[in-house]
């Protein structure tokens, strides 16, 4: 099981999409790919439990959320070969491992919390809850919006990843993560003639 929820090596940029549900990820996500030309890895959650609900009409329980991390890092892996330069992911580990505390009382399998922690990524863009609510079959916590971003953002300190918070509306958000992925982008450029000056 580790072996599927491992991280593979990729010499491209990966940024994340993180933060509470219906707080635009995925349409930010989209807008990105499509800006910069690349892929992206869409929210393996959504098709699994969509199915699961339309077949069982249950929601998510404990024991789907490492299925759904296996099929996360199997999109992210899997796309990250063939990424340009960047690869936008929709959601990561962490963002599964949030939820898992949220909604079973601390609880994380340990394989999924272990890897959570150990995969990395570039950055992080934490959508806030200025977007309207859209209800579906899938979401659940309306009136929380606030208490789960703000458990999502301590994620992201208590680990130390490097974050940027997204607000407005579609067009400011998508300039905000522009801006700092162009910048991410040069600073790769940089780095990579500086190691290739060293070589020569």
């Amino acid at each position: 099981m580790e072996e599927k929820l491992r991280q593979q090596k990729a010499n491209i940029i990966k940024v994340v999409l993180f933060g509470p549900e219906s707080t635009g990820k995925t349409t930010l996500s989209y807008q990105l790919a499509v800006h910069y030309n690349t892929v992206w890895a869409p929210e393996f959650a959504r098709q699994y439990l969509q199915k699961i609900w339309n077949n069982e009409r249950r929601t998510c329980q404990n024991s789907d959320l490492v299925p759904i991390a296996i099929g996360q890092m199997e999109i992210e892996n899997r796309l990250s070969k063939k990424a340009d330069r960047i690869l936008i992911c929709d959601t990561d580990l962490l963002e599964t491992k949030v939820y898992s505390e949220s909604y079973y009382g601390g609880f994380v399998d340990p394989n999924l919390d272990k890897y959570a922690v150990k995969n990395t990524y570039d950055l992080y863009f934490l959508t806030y809850i200025d977007t309207p609510w859209e209800a579906d079959d899938l979401r659940d916590r309306p009136n929380e919006r606030q208490e789960m971003f703000d458990t999502f953002e301590n994620a992201l300190q208590k680990y130390n990843r490097p974050y940027i918070i997204l607000k407005g509306n579609k067009k400011e958000r998508l300039k905000t993560a522009v801006n700092a992925i162009d910048k991410l982008l040069s600073e790769r450029m940089n780095l990579d003639r500086f190691s290739e000056s060293l070589r020569t």
